[in-house]
């Protein structure tokens, strides 16, 4: 059984009482004027290979010496 993602919704909103088919259609409409943000990643390719072997090693290094860590005192 192939149903499409839109044939699903509709199923779904038919069975829902109506001040949630509202909710359901102002996130919707939400999801259509939102602005899309952020930088296309066709656009950032161009800083593929930018970093250095040796900065990217240090890097790996700092976030697993300082970020993999939990300290259970601190709250």
């Amino acid at each position: 059984m192939n149903i499409s993602i839109a044939d699903e919704v509709i199923e779904q909103l038919k069975i829902m009482p109506l001040p949630l088919q509202r909710q359901v259609l102002a996130f919707v409409r939400s999801l259509v004027q939102a602005e899309v943000r952020g930088t296309p990643g066709q656009q950032l390719l161009r800083f593929a290979g930018s970093i250095s072997s040796a900065d990217l090693r240090l890097m790996r290094e700092a976030i697993e010496q300082d970020c993999e860590q939990v300290d259970v005192d601190e709250w």
